[in-house]
């Protein structure tokens, strides 16, 4: 203890103005070592690669003259309805898969935090005090002693100088992690917009289905009770009542049927928006009666004009302003696919796929690691800050891989393969988006011709229906025309109402193809 005591008093001539007479010794060649680590990059340098699709997206479709560029519009500007536009907010607070996507976030960004500490070093502070009483029989003088020792220090424990960019390359890969996750919550934000639009459009549809059943079965009804009073009095017979009979329970059966799917297409919706869906926020479908067709109003032979001349069933129909329609040039660059935010999303996992063949390189080098620690130590507490009583270590330490059984080889054949795999689904992605979008802009160019053969044909199978209702009642055909004539209305009815439905879907998907905005 007293050699201890002197060794402390026998230092302070030497740096009594400095705070524990700490030198250039410790500092000079610990701050070289740290400026000096780092600057060695061994990951391949990033290239963003030729994308494997045509220049440019063939558009024949006539959306928009003059346009000279797509320029992207964010989902409050292609929704036009308001109610739509208030559901999709609703839906974007309260999504749970969106929830997920944003705390996905969240722990990405955590663990970037921990790599990034792994750059600079992690220094301790430790305080110790040690009292001890030795035995009489164990000391020289046959009596017992009590020694005391205290000591405070600061340390860096195995800090390792980042010569080759390992640990630079680890962090650059977490980093990527981030761009990947937060990319991916954009495009599930993007697919939630488009599927609860979607889910709304095809409520509104199924709405408009059912109230056309509804409609179709009330008059079916009515036409079999005037049928059954007719039979009754002799004026037809069992055959043509059994017959109308038919198209009565058809009609039921798909009231039936169309009132399920609205209820289940109600359920998908608030799936979806993660809330219960106020009622003022779901669709309505407008109620318009179609023009009669000018050749159904033209007097038919066998005396039946007047018959052929009144209007059909009320035809429900879509909203047709729920969502704009995109100004889409006729040409539009492939370049605009690499925004969409999956594609983006692919790009960071293939980015960082680079960091990591970086970090497999630098395991063929030496690793270098430091330990440091600098303090005082004392055998009074009074005196632990005293001058010279300073205390320091230094100790770096170097590590070659002489031999490893090919494993470091091993790790960076996995990192290369791992690029490559990164590399083909990052081009699927890319020829993907390029798919969806051809086939968007495919659909879109003979929609309007769909919806106007379609509205055409509709008015042609109206006639034939009045026309062979008219002759029937003449008596000069039967009513299996009627019923064949009164199905093809129907079908063509439903059919129109499927058009109108893809079209508005085809403005949303547009919206999702081409990015969002």
């Amino acid at each position: 203890m007293k050699a201890l005591a002197h060794t402390s008093a026998r230092a302070p001539q030497r740096s009594s103005n400095r705070p524990f007479g700490m030198t250039h010794a410790f500092w000079t060649p610990l701050c070289a070592l740290l400026i000096l680590a780092g600057c060695t990059n061994l990951a391949p340098r990033y290239e963003r690669p030729q994308a494997p699709v045509p220049a440019a997206l063939d558009n024949t479709a006539t959306l928009a003259s003059g346009s000279a560029a797509y320029v992207p519009l964010g989902w409050d500007a292609v929704v036009q309805s308001g109610p739509l536009r208030e559901l999709i907010a609703l839906s974007l607070q309260n999504n749970r898969d969106l929830r997920v996507a944003a705390l996905a976030i969240e722990r990405a960004q955590a663990q970037y935090g921990v790599g990034r500490a792994d750059r600079l070093p992690t220094v301790g502070g430790t305080a110790q005090g040690n009292r001890t009483r030795t035995a009489a029989d164990l000391t020289a003088a046959g009596r017992s002693q009590i020694s005391e020792q205290y000591s405070a220090q600061l340390g860096i424990t195995s800090y390792e100088l980042d010569f080759f960019g390992r640990v630079r390359n680890l962090n650059e890969a977490a980093w990527q992690e981030v761009l990947r996750v937060t990319d991916n919550q954009r495009s599930v934000q993007l697919s939630l917009v488009a599927e609860v639009t979607n889910a709304w459009l095809t409520l509104a549809a199924d709405q408009a289905r059912l109230a056309l059943a509804r409609e179709t079965l009330r008059s079916r009804e009515a036409s079999y009770h005037l049928t059954e009073r007719t039979y009754r009095l002799g004026g037809t017979s069992g055959l043509v009542l059994a017959q109308n009979q038919t198209t009565v329970e058809s009609a039921r059966a798909d009231v039936a049927a169309f009132t399920s799917q609205v209820a289940r297409d109600r359920n998908a919706l608030e799936l979806l928006v993660g809330a219960p869906v106020p009622e003022q926020l779901l669709p309505v479908t407008e109620q318009l009666v179609p023009p009669v067709p000018a050749a159904a109003t033209r007097p038919a032979s066998g005396g039946a004009g007047a018959r052929a001349a009144r209007p059909t069933t009320p035809m429900p129909v879509l909203r047709q302003s729920a969502l704009q329609l995109l100004a889409v040039p006729a040409q539009i660059p492939s370049s605009v696919l690499l925004s969409r935010p999956d594609v983006m999303a692919a790009e960071r996992s293939l980015q960082a796929t680079y960091a990591n063949i970086g970090a497999a390189r630098a395991a063929f080098f030496p690793s270098i690691s430091l330990t440091a620690n600098v303090g005082t130590a004392s055998t009074e507490l009074s005196g632990l800050f005293a001058g010279g009583n300073m205390l320091w270590s230094f100790v770096p330490q170097i590590r070659l891989p002489l031999f490893d059984g090919g494993r470091n080889q091993a790790n960076l054949d996995v990192a290369e393969a791992n690029q490559r795999i990164a590399l083909a689904q990052y081009e699927k992605v890319i020829q993907t988006a390029f798919r969806e979008a051809a086939d968007a802009l495919a659909e879109r160019a003979t929609l309007t011709e769909r919806l106007a053969a379609q509205e055409a044909l509709l008015a042609a199978t109206e006639r034939v229906y009045m026309l062979s209702d008219a002759r029937f009642k003449a008596g000069a055909d039967n009513y299996l025309t009627v019923l064949d004539a009164q199905r093809s209305l129907y079908a063509a009815q439903q059919t129109l109402l499927g058009l109108q439905l893809a079209e508005q879907v085809n403005r949303i998907t547009l919206y999702k193809v081409l990015g969002g905005g």
